[in-house]
């Protein structure tokens, strides 16, 4: 019988990948549950959208009664909880929706998803998961050395980071008090087609075309292991196919960048694949503004246990998935304009008070 997969979240940026991935990539059947907000975007999920094997609901994970009503009707097998607020920035500016969907939100479904896992069959509980995926941005931050392994204690330093490292805490203490069957996923920086224009790569890629001025923290000096989105979905797949319950992966890209390392390397490509003599060089638009507050020195993640145990290995480099990924906008251009217009038009968030 083909398993059923829940996503919510899953009109989002690492959402829609997963969904992409186990659509075409699996026979599985996937139910979206996303409640569209600001970064939610059907369009991303565009290309399975008309498969027999996908659904979408619209809802907020909050919702106890609509979740409770989806899990009734769908039956969910597998259920892989994506939905978060997930912008530092936006975390600074107002922090209640933070709380609300990574905490409380999380609370939800981990209630409904423990009702209905005590009602299972016996066989279908022993197969039943609730996989959570986190943040590496929950272990704080590294100095010039070391990495984050599944070891790492906790330490955020965000209202984003606090509340995710809470919803981690609450899936940890659903299953060791009422055994449910939970895996957890703490990532590195995503990047990749379909992210939303206000994280660093998109608005880089958007604001170098217009010819507008490329906004970098402090002295770009940050760094962050950076993660394609498509190995992201892989690894996610292999966690919920061969993963342990209870237990927690990290993943990450192998990719440590600088944020002006990242910012250069969008600028050389998109001189080479757009060049543009009205622009000239984009490094020239490169313009150093004030850090953020509490902004983490560094990010890393030491990525062996997945590697090893499940065999999980990202296919992209850093070089090869950002050359993918600034094709992508080249070629997607309706997607990303449709945002620029109507949602978020390239605005600093999260600004110093």
């Amino acid at each position: 019988m083909t398993k059923r997969f829940l996503i919510t979240g899953g009109a989002g940026f690492i959402g829609s990948a997963v969904v992409r991935h186990l659509i075409c990539e699996t026979d599985y059947r996937v139910c979206v549950v996303d409640k569209l907000t600001y970064a939610g975007n059907l369009a991303s999920l565009e290309p399975v959208a008309d498969n027999p094997r996908y659904s979408f609901v619209r809802a907020d994970i909050a919702d106890a009664a609509t979740m409770q009503d989806v899990f009734s009707g769908y039956r969910p097998d597998v259920v892989m909880h994506l939905a978060a607020e997930s912008h530092v920035d936006r975390s600074i500016d107002g922090p209640a929706p933070f709380i609300q969907t990574n905490i409380v939100g999380t609370y939800t479904l981990l209630e409904t998803a423990l009702g209905y896992w005590r009602a299972l069959p016996k066989s279908a509980r022993s197969t039943f998961r609730f996989h959570h995926i986190s943040t590496d941005e929950v272990f704080g931050s590294l100095d010039a050395h070391g990495s984050f392994s599944e070891a790492s204690a906790y330490a955020p330093r965000s209202p984003y980071s606090a509340s995710k490292a809470a919803s981690d805490h609450l899936v940890r203490a659903w299953h060791h008090t009422y055994g449910l069957p939970v895996l957890i996923t703490n990532c590195s920086n995503n990047y990749g087609p379909y992210h939303f224009p206000e994280k660093l790569i998109p608005l880089t890629i958007i604001n170098g075309l217009e010819g507008a001025a490329l906004p970098v923290y402090g002295d770009g000096g940050n760094v962050r292991d950076w993660l394609y989105v498509e190995d992201h979905a892989r690894a996610l797949a292999s966690v919920v196919g061969r993963g342990l319950p209870g237990e927690t992966y990290c993943i990450g890209g192998q990719g440590e960048r600088s944020n002006l390392d990242v910012v250069r390397g969008v600028c050389a490509l998109l001189d080479e694949l757009a060049p543009d003599p009205r622009i000239g060089r984009r490094e020239t638009l490169i313009a150093f503004v004030p850090d953020r507050p509490g902004h983490d020195l560094r990010y890393a993640i030491d990525a062996t246990r997945i590697c090893t145990e499940l065999g999980w290995q990202p296919r992209e480099t850093f070089e090869s998935g950002l050359r993918k990924t600034v094709e992508w906008y080249l070629q997607n251009r309706a997607w990303w304009q449709a945002i620029r217009d109507n949602v978020y038009a390239g605005e600093r968030l999260g600004v110093p008070a």
